[in-house]
């Protein structure tokens, strides 16, 4: 069969070159589309869901969070199994699927029975679904760098800017925000005047809550004119939590101030983010979305930094602290080398033992055609383009050059035999 095959291929050379031709330019598609990444993604098939219940311990969360969520997540299909951890005011349950399963589906799996499940847990808890990304999925970490700039300050400006508009880059699953100060209004009640004056505690927080909303009127028309009413309540300022009435005592309104002191302050921290020993520092980190190609997501996210960086205020600039993309292209380079040299390699040595250029090519055109091949395969089975891949393809190069010389060489021995005149 092999030597019909030969027979034909020499035969109908313009059909093989044809169909080479069309090999190698699906391979040179295959190449640009196929994902690629530093490291292998290794990580399970998983759904992660965060319940915060702030202020209640470990045990707690696990009785009445964990333990019911986890109860009625069993029975998804294709579930491998059920994770879960609780700690203080948090609970997190990562459902494992089998490696088949889309993400997607699973979510939309799991999201039917937090549905469900939601009727069991304390009033006002509500669980969420983790980002549809993966273990791996840190591709890209920056710090703010902001001399004389305020941890608060920095912290609002990447929580309510930076994020959002990193948010926006396709691909990209999450920002999530570390470091600094989550600034708050921080009312310090004195219990003592709350008992002097007869005020329960809840009156309070109920008060502030009351009086930090919009209510709607209604439409009042005057000389042909339309006017919307419109109560305007939304708290700017430290001076109208201050000011909030609580009771009146003998027609003298007690107000918050008289009772409480009132201030912005940080949220509580467990810890804090320091880069190189400089101080602390503000930043983020960009998550990527599950099965994108993570250098073409890092460079539209460096384009959307340089965006992002024009709207931000003087003094302060975007440091990468960690940047996937370096470690890709280093890869890929490593590959790129070692296909060249080989290449040159066997020029060398097949025109040395063999004196014979066209000899040489046999081999040399293989070794680019068997890479775009293997890319051709890669694609078709959704493997990455990862340090692992290409490092298999390199080997796997090496030992074809090692075959191509052998079966060159014999080949030219064989016709060498069978021209040289009977004795």
């Amino acid at each position: 069969m092999i030597n019909a095959l030969i027979t034909w291929s020499l035969k109908n050379r313009i059909i093989v070159l044809l169909f080479a031709g069309a090999i190698a330019a699906y391979g040179i598609y295959a190449v640009k589309e196929t994902p690629v990444d530093a490291i292998p993604d290794l990580s399970e098939n998983q759904v992660i869901i965060f319940t915060e219940w702030m202020g209640r311990g470990p045990q707690i969360i696990e009785d009445q969070i964990t333990y019911p969520l986890v109860s009625n997540l069993q029975g998804i299909p294709k579930v491998k199994t059920i994770r879960a951890n609780s700690m203080f005011g948090m609970s997190f349950v990562f459902v494992i699927f089998d490696d088949d399963v889309d993400i997607y589906w699973a979510r939309t799996r799991v999201l039917e029975r937090l549905n469900y499940a939601q009727r069991l847990l304390p009033e006002n808890v509500t669980p969420t679904l983790g980002p549809d990304g993966t273990g791996l999925g840190h591709i890209y970490w920056y710090t703010l760098d902001a001399p004389g700039h305020d941890l608060g300050e920095l912290r609002a400006l990447q929580d309510w800017y930076i994020r959002f508009a990193l948010q926006t880059v396709d691909g990209v699953s999450e920002v999530a925000s570390f470091g600094g100060f989550q600034r708050q209004y921080q009312v310090i009640v004195d219990p003592l005047k709350l008992n002097y004056y007869g005020i329960p505690l809840m009156d309070v927080a109920d008060r502030i809550k009351a009086n930090n909303s919009d209510v709607g009127g209604r439409k009042f028309e005057q000389s042909d004119m339309g006017y919307i009413v419109r109560g305007l309540g939304y708290i700017k300022d430290i001076h109208e939590i201050e000011d909030i009435p609580l009771k009146t005592v003998n027609s003298t309104p007690i107000r918050i101030k008289d009772v409480a002191t009132v201030q912005m302050g940080g949220d509580l921290r467990l810890g804090i983010v320091e880069e190189n020993g400089e101080g602390e520092k503000v930043g983020g980190i960009v998550v990527m979305r599950h099965g994108e190609n993570a250098k073409d997501v890092i460079e539209l996210v460096k384009a959307k930094i340089i965006d992002v960086e024009k709207g931000l205020p003087e003094g302060i600039t975007f440091k990468a602290a960690y940047d996937r993309s370096t470690l890709i292209d280093e890869t890929i380079a490593t590959l790129k080398e070692a296909v060249i040299e080989e290449i040159v390699i066997v020029c060398i040595v097949l025109f040395l033992f063999l004196l014979h250029a066209r000899s040489a090519l046999v081999v040399i055109v293989t070794i680019p055609m068997s890479v775009l091949i293997a890319f051709i395969l890669m694609k078709w089975f959704g493997i990455t383009s990862n340090i692992m891949s290409l490092s298999g393809v390199a080997l796997a190069v090496g030992d074809l050059v090692d075959a191509g010389i052998v079966m060159v060489e014999n080949a030219m021995r064989s016709i060498s035999d069978d021209l040289e005149p009977a004795a």
